[in-house]
């Protein structure tokens, strides 16, 4: 019987892990692109020149071999630094349009919101690691972004 160090070269493995955050903050959906009444049908009460809010929840997912010497696709604490990096620290109980400079011309719709947490993650991740952002706007809305 063969021992560990006999061990044929195992095949890679390709391995997916998340973790899941959450956030609070605040937008106006409305284009500059469009009049205010095109605005206003387009986004209807999300339009409301005050704001909504939401409880944000997103999950970040990482795709890469699985280290045979770690056994891990990447430390999960290095993932959690990242996200609080990337997410908590500028999105989290800001009013998007007003606080993130990003969102001064593109409108802060759940889906650009994901573009700008997957374009900032790709940046602070090891390259190619990122596969998957997805995020829960409520219980019944939910966008997923991978980078395409």
């Amino acid at each position: 019987m063969a021992g560990p160090s006999q061990t044929p070269q195992a095949q890679e493995r390709i391995g997916y892990i998340s973790r899941i955050q959450c956030f609070s903050a605040c937008h106006r959906l409305h284009s500059i692109h469009l009049s205010d009444e095109e605005n206003k049908r387009v986004y209807g009460k999300c339009n409301n020149p005050n704001g909504h809010g939401h409880n944000y929840k997103v999950e970040v997912t990482v795709r890469g071999k699985i280290d045979r010497l770690t056994g891990m696709v990447m430390n999960l604490t290095d993932l959690k630094k990242c996200i609080e990096d990337v997410i908590m620290t500028p999105l989290d109980h800001k009013n998007l349009d007003k606080d993130v400079p990003y969102f001064a011309n593109v409108v802060s719709t759940t889906e650009n919101v994901a573009v700008y947490i997957w374009d900032n993650m790709a940046k602070a991740l090891p390259p190619n690691l990122l596969y998957e952002i997805k995020i829960h706007e409520t219980d019944k809305n939910v966008v997923v972004y991978r980078g395409e």
